[in-house]
This record gives C-alpha cells, sequence and structure tokens, in this order.
C-alpha cells in the first residue's frame, strides 16, 4: 500500500503540472513560448535522468533512489514558483530538475513492485499501479482547476511540491545495496547501462515488443494529439469531441486494468500485442467524417486495449529479467517507448501540413496494426517468456 501510495502521488505531481503552468499562462504569469520551454526543459530533464536512474536503481536501494528523486522534485516546485513572471531561465533550471525526479523514480518504482510484491500477484499490483495511473490523468487536471478558485499558481506549484513530497517519503527508507557481495569497485554507468541493453537484448520478445510499443506511440499515439484537436475544431466545429475522446480514452484504460487485473489469457504475449493494435483505431477513426461517437467509441477501445498490453508486459519484464538488471531494463523500456513520443509529435504535424491529414494517419494506423503483428511472429513473444533465464526474483519485503 505504501509503495502505491508514493507510485500515485508521483503521478499525480507529474499529471498536475503542465496544467498548473497553463494556468500560468492564462493568468499572465507565463508566455505560451515560455510554457513550451519549460514544458520541453521537463522532458529533457525527464530523458537524461531515467536511464541514470536506472542504473543508480540497480546500483542502491530502490526506496533510496525513489527518496532522493522525490525530493529533487519537490525543491524544484518552490523554484518554479520563484521565477513566475521573474526568470525564466530560471523557470526551466528548474523543470529540467523536475523532469530528471520524475524520470529517476520511474524505473526505481518498476523495480520495487518485483522486490515488495510476491509473484503470483504481481499481476494485479501492477494493475493497481496503472489503475493509479489513469485515475491521476483525471484528477490531477480537475483538482487543480477546483484549487485554482481558491488559490493562485504560486501555492498551487507549492502544492504540487508537497505531493512530490509524499513520493519521495511514504514508501520508506532504503537499507543497503543491491548486491551484498558485489566488488567495491563499479564500472562506470554508461558501463552498466550498457550491461542492462545487453540483458534487454536476452530476451527477444522484449526486443520486439517493445520496438511495437514504440512505433505505437511514435506514430498512432502522436498523430492522434495532433489531430484531434484539428479535427474536432475544424471537423466538428467545437472542444466537444476532443474532450468526450480524451475521456473516453481514460475510461476504457481504467477498464482495461479492472478486466487484466482477473483475467490471464493463455497467450499472454499475442493476446498483449493484440490490444497494443487495437490503438490504431483511434487514427483510423479519425480518417472519415463519421459520427462524432465512432471517434469516442474508437478512442474507448484504444484506451482499452493499451492496459491490455502495459499490465502483462510490466509484469512479463519484472519475471523473466534478472533482478539486479531490472531497473536498467526498465528504464530502456521507458527511454525509448515514452522518449520518442515528442519525436513523433515533432515529425507528424509538418508531415500533415505537407501531406494532409488523411494520409498521415492512414499510414499511422497501418503501423499501429502492423507492428504488433510482426512483433507477435518473434518465437518468444506468445507468452513473452524465454530467451534467457533471470535469477530468482528478490524475496518478499527485502530492499535492494
Amino acid at each position: 500500500m505504501r509503495l502505491w501510495t508514493g507510485t500515485t502521488a508521483s503521478g499525480l505531481a507529474t499529471w498536475a503540472l503542465p496544467f498548473v503552468l497553463g494556468l500560468a499562462v492564462l493568468e499572465g504569469t507565463l508566455s505560451a513560448s515560455g510554457l513550451g520551454l519549460v514544458l520541453a526543459a521537463r522532458t529533457a530533464g525527464f530523458l537524461l535522468a531515467v536511464a541514470v536512474g536506472g542504473v543508480l536503481a540497480d546500483r542502491h536501494s530502490r526506496r533510496t533512489v525513489v527518496r532522493w528523486s522525490g525530493l529533487a522534485a519537490a525543491v524544484a516546485a518552490p523554484v518554479l514558483a520563484a521565477g513566475l513572471d521573474r526568470s525564466l531561465p530560471l523557470m526551466a533550471a528548474a523543470a529540467l530538475v523536475a523532469g530528471g525526479g520524475q524520470g529517476a523514480c520511474r524505473p526505481a518504482f518498476q523495480a520495487l513492485t518485483a522486490e515488495v510484491v510476491d509473484a503470483d500477484r504481481r499481476q494485479q499490483a501492477n494493475a493497481a499501479m496503472t489503475l493509479a495511473v489513469r485515475v491521476t490523468t483525471l484528477l490531477g487536471p480537475s483538482l487543480s482547476a477546483l484549487l485554482a478558485v481558491v488559490l493562485d499558481v504560486r501555492a498551487l506549484l507549492i502544492g504540487i511540491g508537497i505531493v512530490w513530497l509524499a513520493a519521495a517519503f511514504v514508501p520508506g527508507p532504503g537499507t543497503g545495496t543491491a548486491h551484498a557481495g558485489e566488488a567495491p569497485q563499479r564500472a562506470s554507468i554508461r558501463a552498466e547501462f550498457a550491461e542492462g541493453v545487453r540483458e534487454a537484448r536476452r530476451h527477444p520478445w522484449f526486443v520486439a515488443g517493445l520496438a511495437a510499443l514504440t512505433s505505437v506511440i511514435a506514430t498512432g499515439y502522436s498523430a492522434t494529439g495532433v489531430a484531434l484537436p484539428l479535427i474536432s475544431h475544424d471537423r466538428y466545429d467545437s472542444g466537444v469531441v476532443l474532450a468526450a475522446a480524451t475521456t473516453a480514452y481514460t475510461l476504457g484504460a481504467l477498464g482495461g486494468a479492472l478486466i487484466i487485473a482477473r483475467v490471464r489469457p493463455r497467450s499472454q504475449g499475442w493476446s498483449a500485442l493484440a490490444g497494443l493494435a487495437v490503438y490504431g483505431f483511434a487514427p483510423l477513426s479519425l480518417l472519415l467524417p463519421v459520427h462524432p461517437a465512432v471517434i469516442v467509441a474508437a478512442y474507448a477501445v484504444a484506451g482499452l486495449g493499451i492496459e491490455l498490453f502495459n499490465v502483462p508486459w510490466f509484469t512479463a519484464i519484472q519475471r523473466e529479467v534478472a533482478p539486479d538488471k531490472l531497473a536498467r531494463v526498465s528504464s530502456l523500456d521507458f527511454l525509448l517507448s515514452y522518449g520518442l513520443a515528442p519525436v513523433g509529435l515533432a515529425l507528424i504535424a509538418p508531415a500533415i501540413d505537407s501531406f494532409g491529414p488523411r494520409p498521415v494517419l492512414a499510414a499511422c494506423a497501418a503501423a499501429c496494426f502492423l507492428a504488433p503483428a510482426l512483433a507477435a511472429l518473434t518465437p518468444t513473444a506468445r507468452h513473452f517468456s524465454g530467451g534467457g533465464s533471470a535469477k530468482p526474483a528478490a524475496a518478499k519485503g527485502t530492499d535492494s
């Protein structure tokens, strides 16, 4: 419960920050270009820290990594508040640190789940974690909007820092290092991350699944992120379709997490990849002038499918990857799948300008359907297992 609470707190703070900074634009204490710079700095911090955080979480106590990364994000929040309407460089630097804290804690939380939860309950635990993430995507902006009625943006930013303190301290103190008997002399961070990459390559199902996930996020997710607001405004002359579709996606994801918490498909890998492939219905629904309900339904199905993939995917990584390299492999997962999303967003917009939305959406839908299908052809993908044997997972209740 402490691990779940800490993860939920970090997700709430993560999702609330962009919305609160958007409120700063509305109240005139931050320009639109300044908002773009601050959010870009946060993304850069995430990408820089997620790989380093994976190495540190395999070297040292994972709870300690969570604590220090949470503290870094907590300290950055009041610095962001101090920079409002005063110093954009100060805000960008604070956002870089906040993103770093967010990135460093992700692989540590992922590895902690494997440590504190028995193997036969990890699928339910991962489902509970992803439920928390989806709920925070709804509650983060909503709570910020409600609190903005009585608090200004500076107070809200300080509140985000307090939430990060909860994420840092609720999971509890860490003791010891990941491996009690290892030699005191260590390789460089780069060399240890490369060791994690080698571990990942030992699992063909992981390489194929990560390639499929990265393709879907970089094409389908990015395309719909750019095209959905345009189509909602231009085709339907309203923002209602945008709001309804994004809400349906989150609700579908909540439903998917509830289903996969109880269901264990016989061919777990193939079922997960099929769930990932249905994201293709989201860009496909935007191709033609259909009734808005079709778009909303397609997004609900896409959300359902993404969690039918995510939960078995995380569970398989925790089961199959060597425990002393788990955080590094998890960081590689986050680095590629989420790290390439901004690249996709940056390329999709010019592509739509050059070729129009329909060819781009058709290509992205095809990529969403084909990439998981090709990944399913990998021999070890059917069950997300094989291609390397992990050592037994850390005992329940131990700290790494």
